[in-house]
């Protein structure tokens, strides 16, 4: 399986509720809820892997990280993955893009081709 060929069209219902979860230790359940609607309805766009990890500043998870593991499997064994849901960071504030579900999948996509678009959702984040 390629690299382009490993990813579903839509994010899973659970993703929405690991973003959720995720996005409740920043945010009241209000601009969570608000959030979480808009990531539904946003179009998916393709970014890269190394670029998301990049504009996060989080690290590459290794290859033996559990998660990565199970992801890098699902790909051999001829499944799809999960598009990611992102918040999208800001330059002029230091604020860092946040992968809000599917950190281990861009991870796992680095390993696959680090150059490979990743389908993703992504919203603005909330205005203070």
């Amino acid at each position: 399986m390629t690299a382009r060929e490993h990813w579903k069209l839509d994010p899973e219902e659970h993703d929405y509720s690991a973003a959720a979860s995720y996005l409740s230790l920043l945010l009241d359940e209000k601009a969570v809820d608000v959030l979480l609607a808009e990531l539904r309805a946003a179009s998916i766009g393709h970014w890269k892997a190394k670029d998301l990890l990049r504009a996060s500043h989080l690290a590459l998870l290794p290859t033996d990280n559990v998660h990565v593991v199970s992801d890098l499997k699902k790909v051999k064994d001829g499944a799809k993955l999960s598009p990611v849901l992102l918040i999208r960071g800001n330059m002029s504030t230091s604020t860092p893009l946040q992968i809000v579900d599917g950190y281990h999948r861009v991870c796992a996509s680095y390993y696959i081709d680090e150059d490979a678009d990743i389908p993703s959702r992504m919203v603005d984040a909330p205005k203070a």
